[in-house]
């Protein structure tokens, strides 16, 4: 019996198949569940959409001829069905206050939240790397109680007390940006200007906590006996530093990074609200001031098959990339 060398799957490809296999089986039941607990959880929300429809004076035949163009007159178990069949065809139902397909809202929230994800994870990779390595490489010096201290500090602060401290300063002190997309629509790439306060919002926690992860598996790989034997064998420091030690960091790096952009796309509410970004989050907000139920379990649904999908991919890049002992015969 011999152990197989550092960095290899137990498995094989065999071994990596049968883990996705078994995520897949995962991810398939977390969707279920997701969709029952969506429709259970906005059927017992207090009050009635119908009456909530009809006016500050609703007329009895007023909410009984809404509850029958609603569906709900029929009992919850037929509904469900009803609408669980048609979320694989991306029917989302109808919503019940313009009558337009939900799929329309979500489809037009879709491309102002994936901008803002898109600009933000552009710029937290070589950010959050960047100060990770370089806290790493001065490990105890200024320079590495300087990264920890700031990002630290950073992190600490919300993204609304960050959002308002922003406008403050650049839009309203200085003039230098406009505080909010009042007035540019969904047009934003046009406007990149409207852009920067969001995106540094966005920006400022997640750089915090994927830097301090990658700062923290290169410390601990730096301090392992393979990379002291590497430089007593005269291996250059920038090897030991790159091919070595920053590896053992993007196992938890990658599993971060798709929580960070299941949080860009699906929790981004408090920053598209003060910036008035009609994304996703802010559909979600008039949805539910609105009381329209069908919107608010159309976005829930996307946000939970998103959240799925993207833990599903962070564990499959993480199982490639963490090391395992492997036994052949």
């Amino acid at each position: 019996m011999k152990t197989a060398p550092r960095g290899t799957s137990s498995g094989g490809p065999g071994g990596l198949r049968s883990f996705v296999a078994r995520r897949l089986t995962l991810g398939l039941v977390q969707t279920a569940a997701v969709v029952l607990l969506v429709f259970a959880l906005t059927e017992a929300l207090p009050g009635d959409a119908a009456v909530a429809l009809a006016g500050d004076q609703p007329d009895p035949a007023r909410i009984a001829s809404i509850r029958e163009a609603m569906d709900l007159d029929r009992p919850a178990h037929e509904r469900l069905a009803d609408w669980a069949a048609g979320l694989p065809r991306g029917d989302f139902g109808t919503s019940l206050t313009s009558g337009r397909p939900v799929a329309e809202y979500i489809a037009g929230g879709f491309g102002p939240s994936l901008l803002l994800a898109a600009l933000t994870l552009a710029l937290l990779v070589p950010l959050g790397f960047g100060l990770g390595v370089l806290a790493a490489r001065h490990e105890g010096r200024l320079i590495d109680r300087l990264v920890s201290s700031v990002t630290l500090a950073v992190y600490a602060v919300p993204e609304f007390a960050l959002g308002v401290l922003l406008v403050s300063v650049f839009a309203l002190k200085l003039a230098w940006l406009p505080p909010t997309a009042v007035g540019y629509g969904t047009d934003l790439i046009g406007h990149p200007a409207v852009l920067v306060l969001p995106v540094l919002v966005l920006l400022a926690r997640p750089v915090c906590s994927l830097s301090r992860l990658v700062r923290a598996g290169m410390v601990d790989a730096l301090a392992s006996p393979y990379a002291a034997h590497a430089r007593r064998y005269g291996v250059p420091g920038a090897r030991v530093h790159y091919a070595h030690a920053l590896p053992n960091a993007l196992a938890p790096a990658a599993q971060q990074l798709a929580r960070t952009i299941d949080w860009l796309l699906c929790g981004v509410i408090v920053v598209e609200a003060l910036f008035v970004i009609p994304g996703l989050g802010t559909v979600l907000l008039n949805a539910v001031a609105e009381r329209d139920v069908p919107v608010v379990q159309g976005l829930a649904v996307v946000f939970g098959v998103l959240t799925v999908v993207l833990n599903l991919a962070a564990d499959v890049v993480a199982y490639r990339l963490t090391p395992r002992a492997g036994v052949a015969a």
